[in-house]
């Protein structure tokens, strides 16, 4: 699964506002000729965006090539069940990616029109956030 091979500081403090703000980078398919775009902002797991791309890939039957455009490099962490309160943050559990409305987060290429948007419609069962299909502009 996706997980940074470095970072530098182990735990992060939680940002609030993840859905408001509208996406100003990688809002555009850039690479193939269809994408998958998030309409509604949030966080999306390690687990989630390797479940999307396996269910991408099997649609396709390995066929044609696949973009992920987001990394999940934000530690989120955890205490385990039953813990007091107090005693300080637990340690890190997962890591996920902040996307925001209008975020491209996969593209595709080399398979025909239909077929990849049938995938990329799995793909969207898989993920937290709300999104549509879109193409590249000509």
């Amino acid at each position: 699964m996706l997980i940074p091979k470095k970072v530098k500081h182990r735990k992060w403090q939680k940002k609030a506002g993840t859905s408001g703000s509208v996406a100003t980078r990688k809002n555009k398919v850039s690479f193939g000729f269809i994408g998958l775009k998030a309409t509604t902002g949030g966080w999306i797991t390690s687990r989630q965006i390797e479940a999307a791309r396996r269910a991408m890939v099997r649609y396709v039957k390995r066929g044609g090539k696949i973009w992920i455009r987001i990394f999940p490099d934000k530690p989120r962490t955890a205490k385990s069940g039953e813990v007091g309160m107090g005693k300080g943050k637990g340690p890190v559990d997962h890591y996920v990616a902040v996307v925001r409305p209008g975020t491209v987060m996969f593209e595709m290429s080399g398979v025909d029109r239909k077929l990849a948007e049938e995938a990329l419609k799995v793909a969207s069962y898989k993920l937290p956030v709300k999104t549509k299909v879109v193409f590249k502009e000509s």
